[in-house]
């Protein structure tokens, strides 16, 4: 089953923004042992994610149409200093994530975001049926985040 790239650009975006972006997103019922999940579901497409981890993390996202996997992508992500917190990291990432843009594909955050000496960046290639991208992040112009991520459609 085939889904329009347009409806799926705007279901992830609404996803995303519904789920680990969102501090206040409930999570759902873990899928496999030690798992974090999300879900969202809109008309007759379904959005689950589910990670593993928590400093150094790696995960997945499914979307569903009609009950049948038609999109995904794989994450891999880590703090790379020792000395910077978890939560702060994670924190600024959600306000990334949150954040309205157009000019990428909506598969993690918007290209670029700052605010109080943190910034990130976000390098997808590719469009929504394959594609490749790494988001940083930089506290004070040093590097104390990296991601990378792929996917693209499922036939």
């Amino acid at each position: 089953m085939k889904i329009d790239p347009k409806e799926l650009a705007d279901f992830l975006e609404e996803a995303n923004k519904s789920t680990y972006a969102n501090k206040d997103a409930p999570k759902a019922t873990s899928s496999r042992p030690k798992s974090e999940d999300y879900h969202f579901k809109k008309g007759n497409l379904i959005y689950h994610d589910t990670y593993f981890g928590g400093r150094d993390f790696i995960g997945g996202e499914i979307v569903y149409k009609e009950n049948i996997p038609v999109w995904g992508m794989n994450y891999y992500g880590y703090v790379l200093n020792p000395e910077v917190s978890e939560k702060d990291v994670y924190s600024f990432l959600r306000k990334a994530l949150m954040q309205e843009y157009s000019d990428i594909i909506p598969v993690r955050g918007a290209g670029s975001y700052e605010n109080d000496g943190w910034q990130y960046r976000n390098t997808p290639e590719g469009n929504l049926e394959r594609f490749t991208g790494v988001e940083e992040i930089y506290r004070q112009k040093e590097l104390v985040y990296r991601a990378h991520y792929h996917g693209g459609s499922i036939e």
